[in-house]
C-alpha cells in the first residue's frame, strides 16, 4: 500500500512540475519610452513571440521624467521587470556598480555590435558590458527642400557655403534661415557644439584624447566651435533668445525657416507636421575634401535585471534584440532610432536613409561630454548648455569659454589636472 502510494506521489509531483514547464514564462520591461508603447505592443511583441512559444514579453514603461526614480524604487523594493532600458553612460553604469543589471559579455549576439555602439554600456575600462545597444541618434541639418528650391540655394557641404546659404535665405527675407532658440539652452550644446564639433576634434580621437588627459578645452580645436556658433546669432530670427525647443519645431514644420539643427528623433514628428519636402545634409567641414565626422550617439540600450527570476527567457530576448529581424522593426517603425549592430538594415523612410547613410561617408563619434567627463561638479554637460548659448549670444568670446571649461573639468577630473 504505502509502495502504491509513493508512486501516486512521484507520478502526481512529476504531472505538477511537466505542467509548471509547460506554462508560458513572462517577462517584463522597464522602460521610460511610454511614447512606444504601441510600437511594442503592435510589432515588437508579437513578432519575437511568434518565435519563441512560451515566453510572453509585457512592456510597461514610465513617464520619462519619472523613470529613473520609479525604476531605482521598483530595484530596491526587489519588483523591477525582467529586463531594463537603458540610458547612456552613467546613469545605467551606476544601476551595474550597485548589482543591478547583469553582465552580458557571455550573450554570443554581443559581437553584433561595434566598440562604440557598446561604449555606452560598458565600465570604464571596457571590461564588462551590461546593456545590449538598441539604437542611436544622429545629427546634422534638416532643411525644407522648397525653399531651398525658391530661393536658389545649394545644399552646404563646407563651412563657406553653408554660411553662404543662411545669408541667402536672410537677404531674401521670406524665411528664418535658420530655426533654433537659445531658451532652453541644451539645443545650443546638442544640436549646436556638439553637432559641428566632432568636425574640429576629428572625433573620437579627440573625445578619448579629452578623458585622456591629453586635449584640453583650451586647445583650438575644443575653442573653434564656439567661434563658429558665435555667427549663429545672426540668421536665428528676431527674439530667439526667448524661443523655445517646441517653437523652434514649430517654425520649421510650418515652413517659416528653411533650416533646422537636428537631432534624427525629430523625424517621425516632423513627418507629420510638415506638408513640404525635407532633405538633410551632414555637419559641414572646413574644407573640400576634409574627413567628415558625426555625431551617431548612443541613445538606448536594454539589460537584465541580475534579480530576475527568468534569466534564460530574458537572455533569449536580449538575443533576439541584437538580431537583424529587431533592427529591421525598430528601425522602420521609429525613423531616426538607428539600430546599432553591425548588419545593415534597409530602412524605408527617405528621410531616415539619407541620415543613416552619412555612416558610410563619415567617421562616427559621439556626444564629447557624455562619458566620464560630466560626473563632477561642475558638471561639464550643464556647463556646455550655458557656454554654446553665451557663444551663439555674443557675450562671451570663445576663448573665454574655453578658459572656464577647463577650469571647472580640471576642478575636479584627475587627468586634467
Amino acid at each position: 500500500m504505502k509502495s502504491k502510494l509513493m508512486t501516486l506521489a512521484l507520478a502526481s509531483s512529476a504531472m505538477v512540475a511537466t505542467s509548471a514547464m509547460a506554462q508560458d514564462v513572462t517577462i517584463t520591461i522597464e522602460s521610460w519610452r511610454n511614447d512606444d508603447l504601441v510600437l511594442w505592443q503592435d510589432k515588437i511583441i508579437p513578432a519575437f513571440e511568434a518565435k519563441h512559444s512560451g515566453i510572453k514579453v509585457k512592456f510597461t514603461p514610465s513617464a520619462p521624467a519619472e523613470y529613473n526614480a520609479v525604476l531605482n524604487s521598483k530595484l530596491d523594493a526587489g519588483s523591477a521587470g525582467d529586463l531594463i532600458t537603458c540610458r547612456p553612460f552613467d546613469a545605467s553604469l551606476a544601476l551595474y556598480d550597485a548589482g543591478h543589471l547583469t553582465a552580458l559579455d557571455d550573450l554570443e549576439a554581443m559581437s553584433n555590435f561595434s566598440d562604440v555602439a557598446k561604449s555606452a554600456w560598458q565600465t570604464d575600462d571596457g571590461s564588462a558590458s551590461f546593456c545590449v545597444p538598441m539604437a542611436s541618434v544622429i545629427h546634422g541639418f534638416i532643411y525644407n527642400k522648397e525653399a531651398f528650391e525658391e530661393v536658389g540655394v545649394e545644399v552646404p557641404t563646407t563651412e563657406a557655403e553653408f554660411f553662404a546659404a543662411l545669408e541667402a535665405f536672410k537677404a531674401d527675407g521670406n524665411y528664418i534661415p535658420m530655426s533654433m532658440g537659445t531658451n532652453d539652452q541644451w539645443e545650443a550644446a546638442t544640436m549646436g557644439y556638439n553637432n559641428i564639433g566632432p568636425n574640429y576634434w576629428k572625433g573620437e580621437e579627440g573625445r578619448l584624447a579629452l578623458i585622456a588627459g591629453e586635449q584640453k578645452l583650451t586647445d583650438a580645436q575644443w575653442v573653434a566651435p564656439y567661434a563658429t556658433l558665435a555667427k549663429w546669432g545672426a540668421y536665428l530670427g528676431d527674439g530667439y533668445e526667448a524661443q523655445t525647443y517646441p517653437d523652434s519645431q514649430n517654425l520649421f514644420t510650418l515652413g517659416r525657416a528653411a533650416i533646422y539643427p537636428a537631432g534624427s528623433w525629430e523625424i517621425t514628428g516632423f513627418n507629420a507636421q510638415a506638408d513640404f519636402e525635407m532633405g538633410a545634409f551632414k555637419p559641414p567641414v572646413q574644407n573640400a575634401g576634409d574627413t567628415c565626422y558625426i555625431s551617431d550617439h548612443t541613445d538606448i540600450g536594454i539589460g537584465m535585471n541580475a534579480k530576475t527570476d527568468n534569466p534564460e527567457a530574458a537572455k533569449i530576448f536580449l538575443a533576439w534584440v541584437a538580431s537583424p529581424e529587431f533592427a529591421e522593426i525598430f528601425g522602420n517603425a521609429l525613423p531616426g532610432f538607428f539600430p546599432l549592430s553591425n548588419t545593415p538594415v534597409e530602412l524605408t523612410d527617405p528621410l531616415a536613409k539619407e541620415i543613416v547613410g552619412w555612416r558610410g561617408e563619415c567617421e562616427s563619434t559621439i556626444r564629447s561630454t557624455y562619458q566620464i567627463l560630466s560626473r563632477g561638479t561642475p558638471n561639464l554637460e550643464n556647463d556646455t548648455w550655458g557656454a554654446s548659448v553665451a557663444a551663439i549670444k555674443g557675450t562671451s568670446s570663445p576663448e573665454e569659454l574655453g578658459a572656464k571649461l577647463q577650469e571647472g573639468l580640471a576642478s575636479w577630473y584627475e587627468p586634467q589636472m
